[in-house]
């Protein structure tokens, strides 16, 4: 397999934004997973230093590499590439979260979904009421 070419000087020394963003977006969702660059590349099987590269935006991240990576971290690949989220997405999100929660906060989390519901219709009977 070919690795993608590092962006050349002829951008001025400086990372094409695109290729930042992505960079930027695979480096916090790995943090927000308190996952090692070290344990992403065992993961992966992409090299720990291009993983930083990639991270800094300073070297493309190819669609096979992407795909590797959105699998790990349980992420749809348009999140990294910056696509509108879908209208569920946040629901796919919470999902994932839900995931790695012990069955107690599980319970926790779903106890609190029936009450957000549960209030929110609450408040529409009121405003219907008194409107």
């Amino acid at each position: 397999m070919t690795q993608p070419e590092p962006l050349s000087e002829s951008h001025g020394g400086e990372a094409d934004p695109t290729w930042g963003e992505i960079g930027t977006r695979l480096r916090e969702i790995r943090e927000y997973l308190s996952l090692s660059q070290q344990v992403v590349a065992s993961s992966t099987g992409i090299a720990r230093s291009a993983i930083s590269d990639i991270e800094r935006g300073v070297r493309k991240v190819d669609s096979l590499e992407l795909r590797k990576f959105a699998r790990l971290y349980r992420h749809p690949m348009s999140y990294f590439v910056g696509d509108e989220p879908d209208p569920s997405d946040s629901a796919a999100a919470l999902g994932r979260a839900l995931t790695t929660l012990t069955p107690e906060d599980q319970g926790e989390v779903l106890r609190f979904a029936q009450f957000l519901k549960f209030s929110r219709n609450a408040e529409r009977r009121t405003s219907t009421e008194e409107g």
